[in-house]
Formats: structure tokens, C-alpha cells, sequence
């Protein structure tokens, strides 16, 4: 098991950095810092980033790729985002209501300098974000993200103007979706289809809900879909990756040979078996890392995963002559520790998974699509790709928060999670740290006997509670 730590590029310490969480930005749109002026002051800001980097060629205006998810407040934002990239002098390329993935994989493909999406992703409607992609379709690097927080402080350089932006600032991309279609259809075996099975598909409301139903259809399986109504205010509500309730029963009601879960920007999935249990981004990640591992096509024999996955998957791949490469947490973490080390597979058991050799980012649609490849090739049920591993006991606490208090300087607390650290050591772990898109705060226990992993979670949330008053 080796742990590596992507570079930060020179950009400031995390902790000093307000605005970019671990990915993008979030916030309440209306309120600081997803207000109009700070949007557009952030489109500019991001625009002149990545054209420093990669200025357009051949005397071609510079693009932007420019998608959303399908809360309300997106479109306002994103006019605000078009503004903010025309003062930089970049255009914009629309593609609308699409997924996070989508807008990855289009930017290299359309020329582009960098992308953009505005999407909340897993997080209640009431929240949106914004998050950026460069030129070659990955994340935003930290370094790019110091460079925009530096320009937007104050008394730092602003846009002398905010303009309306012009008609010709801005272009549907009317062939977006079926492009991005087209490549997800590339990646299932040419030879084989999905006729025969039956799916349940739960689109969150989000994003993919008009695309992913029509699009497993097109390959020959039945679907029943769930989550695909979207109103503009039901995004993630009752469903998708965080709520996979109502998905799990109607599989078992339908008799479906596996269900699928989305989240609101279809960036992540949770997949069932036909009995209905789940296969989080662990089980998943074994299932496509086994069948890669047999066909010679895992890299270097490793796969990539954050320090929330639990060690009985780790144990499990060890034993079949797998190593793990540990990361903190963020899909950005496991594609900067995938690009640098050479390998093919990486993810978070949250279901983001990156098949590197197949796309930069984590895209839930094409993570479906390889696991129901893996059980169409190899013959169901989906239950048989359950790998045995022993999970380790684990629990993790969120406890809301109203301020991100220096761990730090709680010296109480600091003195709980050494002894639960030291009850743990060689048999366990405990993993603290403030989420980067939410007001939480994760506490994670894992330990062999769920009794001490229960009795340590308790004390280290007692003891943050008393010291911080942190909300109920």
C-alpha cells in the first residue's frame, strides 16, 4: 500500500484558500460567493487563467464549453459566468443541460481553453457551484485556482467593465450531447449489447436524467427510470448516489438484473445487484479492477483510492496481486496520482471512478457502462462480481458545522483522536477532516470490531461538540 501526495504546484497551503473547495466552488447562489458580481468577476478571473496557459491559435477567438445541471438558479448563473468570460475576451460555446463528464470530455475536442459547470453536484438543490475544467478536459489545477482567489482579493486587478455579453459571444452547441453519446457508445465492446437485461436508472433529477435512460435504451436494455423529472427545485431530493432507497426496491419489484444511481451532475453512480444490494465505488472498483487485472490491462498492476476506502478492499487486492496507491480525498487527487504514476484505474468508494485510459474525469454514465460491459462478457448475475471481501467495520460521523474551527486548536479533541489513533494502530485508522463542498465536518472510524469503531466515532463527535457548540 503506498500513499502519495499530488503536488500542489506551488499554489497557496489548502487551508489558506477560501473561495475553491475540493471541487470548485459552492455556496448558495444569491448570496457570497455565488452573488451575480461574483460570478462574473470569477468568469473573468478563470478566463484569464487559462488563457495565460494556452492562448487560442490561429487567430481564432478563444472558447469556452459551458454546461449546467438542472436547478433553477444555473441559468442566471451561467449568463453571469458568459459575461465574465467576455470581458476576457473569450466566447462561449453552450451546451446546456448536460453532465460534468460531458463538458470534460468536450473542451479538448472543441478547441477550447478551458470549460465550466455549473452544477452542485450531490449536494441538496438549495446549493449550486461552479467548477472548472482546462483545455486538455481535467480539473482545475490548484495552482489555477490560487491564480483566480489572488485576482479576485481586494485591491487586486479587476475587470475595468462588466459587459452584457454580445449575441456572437455566445453559441448553442447543438451536437454536444450525441458527441459525448457517440464516445460512451466507443468504450462498450463493439460485439456485444445489453440486450436482455433489465435496469432501473435513477438520474437524481440532475443532469443526466433526459440523456442516460434513452441512452442505455439505445443499446438494448429495458429501463425503468426513476429521478428524471426534473423541476428545477427536486435535484438530489429522495434520490440518486446519497439516497439509493427507492432504486434498490424497485430493482427487487422489477425483477431487474442491476440497478444504477446517478448523482445530480452524473459524475459519480452507485450500482445494485439484482437482489438489490450495492456496489459503492469499493465494490466497483474491485469488480473493474479484477476483470482489468485478467485481461493484462491494469497499469503497473495498481489501482489509485483515497484514504476513505475501506481496508478490507485494500487486503482483498493485495491478495490478488494488486497494490493500492492512497490519496486524500478528491476525485482531482485520484486523477493528478493516476496521471503522474501511469495507471488505469482510480476512485473513491463516494462512486467516483476514472478510467484513465478511457476519459480524464469520473463520469458516472461510463462507469455504469463498464461494469454492465464486465457482466455482459463475463455472464450474471450481477450478484456473482461481489468480490468476498471482509469490510472492515466502519462508521462516518457529518456532523453540520457553523464555522471551520483549526483542528488544531480544539485541544481537547486532539487529545480523544490521539488515544482513539493509538487504539487503532496496526489494526485500523481514523481519518478527521472539514468536507470541501459542504458545512461538515467527517469523522471516519474503521477497525476490526464494530463495538470499539461505534465507541470511538461517539467519543471524537462528543468531544468536537462540547468544544465547538456545533450545530445539532
Amino acid at each position: 500500500m503506498k500513499r502519495h501526495r499530488p503536488s500542489e504546484g506551488g499554489s497557496p497551503p489548502r487551508e489558506s484558500r477560501r473561495l475553491f473547495g475540493t471541487d470548485g466552488v459552492r455556496g448558495i447562489p444569491g448570496k457570497t460567493p455565488l452573488t451575480r458580481r461574483e460570478v462574473r468577476a470569477l468568469g473573468w478571473a478563470a478566463a484569464r487563467a487559462f488563457l495565460s496557459r494556452r492562448p487560442a491559435s490561429n487567430g481564432r477567438a478563444p472558447l469556452a464549453v459551458l454546461g449546467r445541471d438542472t436547478r433553477s438558479s444555473g441559468t442566471w448563473l451561467c449568463r453571469s459566468l458568459i459575461e465574465g468570460f467576455a470581458e476576457a475576451g473569450c466566447a462561449t460555446l453552450d451546451a446546456g443541460v448536460i453532465p460534468t463528464p460531458a463538458v470534460s470530455y468536450l473542451v479538448p475536442r472543441r478547441g477550447a481553453v478551458l470549460g465550466a459547470v455549473v452544477s452542485a453536484s450531490h449536494n441538496p438543490p438549495e446549493f449550486n457551484g461552479i467548477k472548472f475544467f482546462d483545455a486538455s478536459g481535467l480539473k482545475a489545477s490548484p495552482e489555477v485556482e490560487g491564480e483566480v482567489e489572488r485576482s479576485l482579493l481586494p485591491g487586486a486587478r479587476s475587470p475595468s467593465r462588466i459587459r452584457s455579453f454580445a449575441p456572437a459571444s455566445l453559441r448553442a452547441d447543438p451536437s454536444a450531447e450525441e458527441d459525448y453519446l457517440d464516445f460512451l457508445r466507443s468504450t462498450f465492446p463493439a460485439t456485444r449489447d445489453l440486450r436482455g437485461l433489465r435496469l432501473v436508472l435513477d438520474g437524481a433529477h440532475g443532469a443526466a436524467s433526459r440523456l442516460a435512460p434513452d441512452f442505455f435504451r439505445s443499446l438494448g436494455a429495458e429501463v425503468f427510470a426513476l429521478g428524471c423529472s426534473p423541476d428545477g427545485s427536486n435535484i438530489n431530493r429522495g434520490c440518486g448516489a446519497l439516497e439509493t432507497g427507492r432504486m434498490r426496491e424497485e430493482v427487487v419489484r422489477r425483477r431487474a438484473h442491476a440497478g444504477i444511481s446517478l448523482d445530480g451532475d452524473a459524475d459519480r453512480a452507485i450500482l445494485a445487484d439484482e437482489h438489490g444490494r450495492l456496489f459503492d465505488g469499493d465494490a466497483l472498483i474491485a469488480m473493474s479492477a479484477l476483470a482489468m487485472h485478467e485481461k493484462g490491462m491494469l497499469w503497473k498492476d495498481k489501482v489509485v483510492l483515497t484514504v476513505m476506502s475501506n481496508l478490507g478492499l485494500i487486503r482483498h487486492l493485495e491478495g490478488k496481486g494488486i497494490g493500492a496507491v492512497l490519496v486524500p480525498v478528491g476525485d482531482r487527487n485520484v486523477t493528478e496520482a493516476l496521471n503522474e504514476g501511469g495507471y488505469a484505474l482510480g476512485g473513491e468508494n463516494s462512486g467516483h471512478i476514472v478510467f484513465r485510459r478511457l476519459a480524464p474525469t469520473g463520469d458516472g454514465m461510463l462507469t455504469s457502462l463498464q461494469a454492465l460491459a464486465v457482466l455482459v462478457e463475463e455472464g450474471g448475475p450481477m450478484s456473482r462480481f461481489r468480490h468476498p471481501y471482509r469490510s472492515y467495520p466502519q462508521i462516518l460521523r457529518n456532523i453540520h458545522i457553523k464555522e471551520r474551527v483549526p483542528l488544531d486548536k480544539l485541544r481537547g479533541f486532539r487529545r480523544v483522536l490521539a488515544r482513539a489513533e493509538s487504539a487503532l494502530k496496526g489494526r485500523g485508522r481514523v481519518f478527521v477532516r472539514y468536507s470541501g463542498t459542504e458545512p461538515l465536518l467527517r469523522i471516519l472510524v474503521e477497525g476490526p470490531e464494530h463495538g470499539e469503531v461505534s465507541r470511538l466515532g461517539g467519543a471524537l463527535e462528543s468531544e468536537y461538540r462540547k468544544e465547538t457548540m456545533s450545530c445539532p
